[in-house]
């Protein structure tokens, strides 16, 4: 449930959410996101987290970040890092955790409700930390993929649960059209 007069902010798990809509056969339309969300509260951000890989001549992540960039986003990147796993893999890895779990901790005394786009356990104790600190957290993330992408705890902690598929409606777009954010895969695997 969302209060028109309530001060807003949006946490982005970039590889997350993407992860979520591909499941569920889908894009995101980021514009259409930030517009749905200024409808329901007064937003004083929208926080947009992935990791981006330095060293490739293109990132197809760029273009998507430099449109949120312009757009009302604020970018929080770092270098991804590359490495072979045991099985000769090509991993890359570029969790951003941490960096949700500081600002969400430092911007919430100045909001009352938090928007976390994320299905991903390790955000438990943060929403507890942030209910316990008055802000109520919302999760967007889905239980209709296989399997779900949204983690139990997470979805029991949380204030208000949002299923990412009944937004398809409002923030998506037909994944016929060329891909927006072809997201590098990435884990949470120790080098």
């Amino acid at each position: 449930m969302f209060y028109r007069d309530e001060r807003l902010a949006l946490f982005i798990d970039g590889s997350n959410l993407y992860a979520a809509a591909k499941s569920l056969g889908f894009d995101i339309d980021y514009k259409l996101l930030r517009q749905e969300f200024m409808r329901r509260g007064k937003m004083l951000r929208a926080f947009y987290y992935t990791a981006l890989l330095e060293n490739d001549e293109y990132s197809p992540i760029r273009p998507l970040v430099d449109w949120l960039n312009y757009n009302g986003f604020t970018m929080v990147t770092k270098p991804a890092k590359e490495f072979t796993d045991s099985m000769g893999r090509r991993k890359i890895k570029g969790n951003m955790d941490i960096e949700l779990a500081v600002d969400a901790m430092e911007l919430a005394p100045h909001v009352d409700h938090i928007v976390i786009f994320s299905g991903d356990g390790d955000f438990r104790p943060l929403i507890e930390t942030l209910q316990r600190k008055g802000v109520r957290v919302s999760v967007v993330s889905t239980i209709r993929s296989q399997p779900p992408m949204i983690a139990d705890e997470l979805r029991r902690q949380c204030d208000n649960f949002i299923e990412l598929d009944e937004l398809r409606d409002v923030i998506g777009r037909p994944t016929r059209e060329p891909r927006e954010e072809p997201a590098p895969e990435t884990t949470d695997e120790e080098e």
